[in-house]
């Protein structure tokens, strides 16, 4: 049951969340509250159910977080673009890239959100790919411990057990490629009957270019 105290203790997570973020310099900005049904932000002219960040000019946030979880569990939105950017893919993929060695979120859907070096677009390879998001200037990630209609964002690393460093761009994208080469590898070694229960998309023209020239 989401009781009044349950929400204090979320509450006061999220505050301290948000002043560690603050205090690496990530700008922070407070979004929707789960009340039990969905993410509401007591603005009468706001109907959005989903989660969304409070403030309008949300894109000017800063390190300066006001009283913002004095009263409400607000979900800790980070803006991206500035810090870092963020590189969101499916759990499958997202369990299969190895050595990329920076933080890791898993979201209640169980989407795997690796932050990295901003400044780098992400490669053609994986821009084709309608499963794999690229959060970049304009976007914004919503950080553990926020609570949402399907559950809990977390960390799988945390910035603090990697000293608050980001991983190369360039070098994050070529693991997940990799992963996305295995994996394909993986699928044709398969027997024909055995495919179907493997949840693999379709290569694009270009995994397959790439696939031939590794």
């Amino acid at each position: 049951m989401w009781t009044p105290l349950r929400q204090n203790v979320l509450r006061i997570k999220l505050r301290h969340a948000a002043q560690a973020f603050a205090g690496q310099g990530w700008a922070v900005t407070p979004g929707g509250y789960f009340n039990g049904q969905r993410m509401a932000c007591d603005r009468p002219t706001c109907w959005a159910s989903s989660c969304h960040p409070l403030l309008p000019d949300w894109e000017a946030a800063t390190t300066l977080l006001g009283g913002w979880w004095d009263h409400k569990p607000h979900s800790v939105l980070l803006p991206t673009g500035r810090t870092f950017n963020a590189m969101e893919v499916p759990a499958l993929i997202g369990s299969s890239v190895r050595g990329i060695g920076g933080p890791v979120m898993i979201t209640p859907n169980g989407r795997w959100i690796f932050l990295i070096s901003p400044g780098t677009p992400l490669r053609e390879e994986l821009e084709a790919r309608d499963d794999i998001v690229h959060h970049g200037p304009g976007s914004w990630i919503a950080a553990p411990p926020t609570v949402l209609p399907e559950g809990t964002v977390r960390w799988l690393i945390s910035p603090r057990q990697v000293g608050w460093q980001l991983p190369d761009s360039g070098e994050a994208q070529r693991a997940v490629l990799s992963a996305l080469v295995a994996l394909d590898a993986s699928f044709l070694d398969c027997p024909a009957d055995g495919r179907a229960v493997h949840i693999i998309m379709r290569q694009s023209p270009v995994e397959a270019a790439l696939r031939r020239a590794s």
